[in-house]
């Protein structure tokens, strides 16, 4: 018997953009933790960076744009592998800030 697995289309389109923001939240020991971290991937309703401090999937963090000092409330939905770097980090925003990242994303892009 085959295995079909399903993916479901992704609601933004994804843009490489290395950008350092603030990050702010509470740790895996739950300890509260401010630290400068740098993106990997954005679009529209988060993105995925690497993070120094260890956090729980499902945890809050808040994101802070050095540029333009706008923040942004984020649920962690993704932990990755750990490396020099920090550990990666897949980041959904509680609303879709398109404009957060000062990325252009495409004419198509849907921010619902």
């Amino acid at each position: 018997m085959s295995k079909v697995t399903f993916t479901a289309p992704r609601r933004s389109g994804r843009v490489f953009h290395k950008m350092r923001v603030k990050a702010q939240g509470r740790g895996h020991d739950g300890r509260k933790f401010r630290e400068v971290c740098e993106t990997v991937v954005v679009n529209s309703h988060g993105g995925l960076l690497f993070l120094k401090n260890e956090i729980d999937e499902g945890e809050m963090i808040v994101l802070t744009n050095p540029d333009t000092d706008e923040e942004q409330e984020c649920r962690v939905v993704f932990l990755g592998d750990a490396g020099d770097k920090g550990q990666r980090v897949g980041i959904e925003f509680l609303s879709p800030a398109p404009r957060f990242w000062g990325v252009d994303f495409e004419a198509g892009d849907s921010s619902n």
